[in-house]
């Protein structure tokens, strides 16, 4: 604790009486910190900051990407805004250096204010003076990393959009006949395709890359850094990133295995509204944002853009498309499931050229002043509905049954029938696809009347559910009849398990290797659910290699 010669040298507090010094020396709190660990974070309840020794610096996420706005060294004061205004703190405070820092409560300020109206007087002016530094840094445009030219609508560029934002890559899009992109990349008045024409800030480009190439020249990993693991995990989502979280904070060697980008199916999802901690909802790409900085900064090792092709019970190693072989002493499959494919021939062609499988924030551009169409019935399409409704001229949730209350949470139901721009046609499915090199109509069947109409339509989401996606699993790995992965006591029940003792709880009928989320057989469907199977995972894991030693 902090002693009242101590409070007395702080610039702020020097002007106190002793009765007031013997307050504050009772109430606050005294944080040591070593290099790289935080006060606290951005959007965090408000306090007062003030840094007694070494060196502190505020940062602030802005476009995905955490910059450093300022600094605090002894004497200085961090959190003046918040306490001013009442607000959540705006930027996330963090050691430089091993510092001590006081800790000051919102009771406790107001309650020395009170005893000495000085202090907020000054706290005051400082806020304003702040006020104008934070106006400044989040005014300054970020620097893009890359630059990707092509049209929205194409597929290429399409997935390169989706796959930048998942990543946290800073980037700028740029139309084909875009004056800069010419001048980047172009000849004569357009930059000719195949696309995405990806350009980096040296200059040099690459036309129409594979994800894999463009994680490379982004900076990301695409390349384990060693052989040995404590843990693999096979999957990027919200169990995956748990697990990973959990595992890396506990010492453990651990990599993330991940096809595509981290945030699996839930990072997709526009909206999640029943999550807890999040009383006005959260998209699932900010969730997955979030826990994939957690999993970076406690160590755990991101590898994005390779499968993995096969796992071999006996060794229990791990081959990933491209050659490299893992040899962890656990792991842990994450791999979530994939969306349903719609079961009309004709719309295949138009897969990211009109139609789409899921739906995310990042795909708003494509329904900016479009007539939408969306083909499900459950929360995921809801959520979308409501979110491209403030994008799109309207939107048609198409759905098979009688009632959205079937299959859609009441609280999604509600909010769909306040928006003006959204109509649901039920008992109706879309049953052929129209065009040319983009999707241009639909067929949709009107079970009720037995009519079919065409719809002009160039943007279709389809949310049909999801389904396992194991074939590539040995077959020691045990299934149930719909491809999902038995663990526990139904991998004992179903005869699957060898093991002479008894399996835990998320462990499959191969000893060492657990499966977790949407994957594993009997899981409940929700992202809370799958956080806890990921945390649940490595204390098992835990229990697997001390079993083992």
């Amino acid at each position: 604790m902090f002693s009242v010669d101590e409070l007395v040298t702080i610039p702020l507090l020097s002007a106190l009486t002793e009765k007031e010094l013997d307050y504050l020396a009772g109430e606050v709190e005294d944080i040591r910190l070593v290099a790289g660990e935080y006060v606290a974070h951005e959007g965090e309840g408000r306090f007062l900051a003030i840094v007694v020794e070494g060196r502190t610096e505020l940062t602030k996420v802005v476009n995905g990407v955490e910059q450093v706005i300022g600094v605090r060294l002894p004497g200085e004061v961090g959190g003046e805004i918040p306490m001013t205004l009442g607000t959540p703190l705006p930027a996330s405070m963090r050691a430089v250096e091993p510092s001590r820092v006081l800790k000051m409560t919102v009771e406790v300020y107001h309650t020395l204010a009170a005893m000495a109206p000085h202090i907020s007087a000054t706290v005051g002016a400082a806020a304003l003076r702040r006020m104008d530094m934070l106006t400044a840094a989040t005014a300054e445009p970020l620097e893009p990393t890359l630059i990707v030219i092509g049209p929205p609508v194409d597929a290429g560029v399409h997935s390169c959009d989706s796959f930048l934002r998942r990543n946290e890559i800073p980037y700028q899009r740029l139309d084909p006949d875009d004056p800069a992109a010419v001048a980047l990349a172009g000849h004569g008045d357009r930059v000719a395709g195949p696309y995405p024409v990806v350009v980096r800030r040296d200059g040099t480009g690459l036309v129409a890359p594979t994800m894999r190439a463009v994680a490379g020249v982004a900076g990301l990993t695409v390349t384990p850094g060693r052989e040995h693991y404590d843990v693999v995990i096979v999957g990027g989502g919200p169990a995956g990133l748990t697990a990973a979280v959990n595992a890396a904070s506990e010492g453990l060697q651990t990599a993330v295995i991940e096809s595509f980008a981290p945030g699996g199916q839930a990072g997709t999802s526009t909206r999640i509204e029943n999550y807890t901690g999040f009383p006005f909802g959260v998209s699932g790409d900010e969730l997955a944002n979030r826990a994939l900085q957690q999993a970076k900064r406690l160590g755990a090792e991101i590898v994005v853009t390779r499968r993995v092709e096969a796992i071999d019970p006996a060794d229990r190693t791990v081959r990933l498309d491209g050659g490299d072989v893992l040899r962890p002493k656990a792991v842990i499959l994450a791999t979530g499931v994939q969306w349903r494919r719609l079961d009309v021939e004709s719309i295949d062609r138009f897969v990211r050229s009109g139609v789409y499988y899921g739906a995310a924030r990042s795909d708003a551009s494509l329904t900016q002043g479009h007539d939408v169409f969306l083909i499900g019935a459950g929360n995921s399409a809801g959520q979308a509905a409501i979110f491209f409704s403030t994008h799109a001229r309207s939107v048609t949730l198409l759905v098979r049954g009688t009632s959205l209350a079937e299959s859609m949470s009441a609280y999604l139901v509600e909010q769909i029938a306040t928006k003006a721009n959204i109509r649901v046609e039920t008992r109706s499915e879309v049953v052929a696809a129209h065009g040319d090199q983009r999707l241009e109509a639909i067929d949709v069947a009107d079970r009720r009347t037995a009519t079919t109409s065409r719809r002009e339509a160039t943007v279709v989401f389809v949310l049909i559910g999801a389904e396992a996606a194991t074939g590539w699993l040995p077959p020691e790995i045990g299934r149930d009849e719909h491809g999902f992965i038995v663990t526990g006591s139904d991998a004992t029940k179903a005869g699957y398990w060898r093991g002479d003792r008894e399996p835990f709880a998320l462990e499959t009928s191969v000893a060492g290797i657990f499966a977790v989320g949407d994957i594993r057989s009997g899981s409940v469907k929700r992202v809370a659910a799958s956080v806890g199977e990921g945390g649940m995972a490595v204390a098992f894991v835990h229990r697997c290699l001390a079993l083992a030693s």
